[in-house]
Parts: C-alpha cells; sequence; structure tokens
C-alpha cells in the first residue's frame, strides 16, 4: 500500500500532509489542534501528543513511513490553521529551529480584520511582552522585558465588510500578528483577546506559506497551504496566478 497523504488520528478529520521530504513533514494544521508543552495531557487536542501516541500505535500514516520521531517545530495558536513544520530527527529539529531562531524562516499568513486599515502597505516593529494583568495574553511592552518584533503587512483585498491582509513576520513572538493588527486598528476577525467574537464566525487568521533553503540539500523549499476554503468563509477569492504573486517573498521597503 502507498503512504497516505494524510496523517489519520481519532476523533478528528483527516489532517493532509502538503510537503515531506526525508528530514521535515508539513500538514495543514486545523483550527483546535493545541500545540501546549508535550507533558501537558489535560486536553483531548495537544497534537504532538495525539501524533505521538498514533506513531506508538503503528497506525498505518507513520508505519508506511517508518517513524519513530515526529517533533513540531514551531507553534501555531490553537484557532490558526495552516502549514506546520515537524522534524523526522533530532538533528533536522535543532537545524530547523535554528532557521527560525535566526529569522531565516520565511512565514506568510493570511488574516481577516474587521475595520480598514490607513496604509496599504506597513511595517509595525512595537515590542511585546506578557500582559500582567492577563495569563496568555500579549501586549506592547516598551521595558526592558519587551521582545523586539516585526511583521510586514500589506492589503490584498477590501469587501463590505471585511479586509484580508497578508501578514508576513520576520520575528516570532507570540501572538505578534494579532497585537500588531489589534494596534494597529484592525483587530483580526473573532479574535477573542484582542478583538471581538461574532457569532458564526471562527479566528480569521491562516498560515499559508512557509519557505527556507534545505540546510542539508540548500535547495530552496516553498511549502503552501491551501486558502480558498477559508477565503471563502469571508466572501474573498484569489486566483492562483495572484497567490503566487502575493505570497512571493519581498525584502523590507522600510
Amino acid at each position: 500500500m502507498a503512504k497516505p497523504n494524510f496523517i489519520e488520528l481519532p476523533g478528528c478529520d483527516l489532517i493532509d500532509i502538503l510537503y515531506e521530504d526525508r528530514s521535515v513533514l508539513a500538514i495543514d494544521k486545523p483550527r483546535g489542534w493545541m500545540l501546549v508543552p508535550h507533558s501537558w495531557r489535560k486536553t483531548n487536542w495537544n497534537l504532538q501528543a495525539a501524533i505521538d501516541s498514533s506513531m506508538r500505535a503503528d497506525d498505518w500514516w507513520a508505519k508506511s513511513r517508518n517513524l519513530k520521531f515526529l517533533r513540531h517545530i514551531h507553534r501555531l495558536d490553537a484557532d490558526t490553521s495552516g502549514v506546520m513544520l515537524f522534524a523526522k530527527s533530532e538533528g533536522a529539529l535543532e537545524a530547523l529551529s535554528d532557521m527560525f531562531e535566526s529569522r531565516r524562516m520565511e512565514k506568510t499568513y493570511l488574516a481577516v480584520v474587521t475595520g480598514t486599515p490607513r496604509e496599504q502597505e506597513w511595517i509595525c516593529r512595537l515590542p511585546l511582552g506578557p500582559d500582567p494583568l492577563k495569563f496568555g495574553k500579549m501586549r506592547v511592552d516598551y521595558s526592558e522585558e519587551g521582545k523586539e518584533c516585526e511583521t510586514h503587512f500589506r492589503v490584498l483585498q477590501k469587501n463590505e465588510r471585511f479586509t484580508l491582509i497578508e501578514a508576513s513576520p520576520f520575528t516570532g513572538r507570540t501572538h505578534q500578528i494579532r497585537v500588531h493588527l489589534a494596534e494597529s486598528g484592525t483587530p483580526i476577525m473573532c479574535d477573542e483577546l484582542y478583538g471581538q467574537v461574532e457569532k458564526g464566525f471562527r479566528l480569521g487568521l491562516r498560515s499559508v506559506r512557509l519557505a527556507y533553503n534545505d540546510t542539508f540539500t540548500r535547495k530552496p523549499v516553498s511549502i503552501i497551504a491551501p486558502a480558498q476554503y477559508f477565503l471563502d468563509e469571508y466572501g474573498f477569492t484569489l486566483s492562483e496566478e495572484q497567490r503566487k504573486e502575493k505570497w512571493s517573498y519581498r525584502p523590507p521597503t522600510q
């Protein structure tokens, strides 16, 4: 039997595999799955724990690949969907983690916001730190504890209710895109921490692209997640040509 192009975990829909080579495996992470510490098992939606359990059970998606190790390299918020990268070995985990930390990983998100941005393109560099008044929330922090941040934004489309924005974070702080957009006056749709929740919608944030040069082969890798079903929720449509142009990496202009 051929290797399936999905991960099958109990009690949920199939999770599509977007890309795979001998070092990494990238999935299209659904909304709802958490990437909490592996030791924290208070939730049935601990994605790393569920994957580890499935590998130990010799489920076919893992057995067909002879997988004994698969560890997430970065995190996405529970309600953020899209490209999620996993390492197949400790060596790959170390190498790819270093790429994220040294900012050699190009990341592109689509964000649906309420309100209209003041500019078509802008860069936000507000430093961030934990909010001492609310656990799990971040805030702008100009003190010595605040971490430097940088996110590049550009407007892609508008409709009667929402604005579609491409977000490219240069740094990788917790809730970076969410806080930077809220501070720009355009919070992400249904962001319960930094905006307002509206019945019938979910968090309007999706990771649609990761790109990097493979540390072992030196070849460029570009991993794209499908976006149309996400855009449909908010009444947007992008052609294939637009996506290729919009999501191609561009160096900072400011």
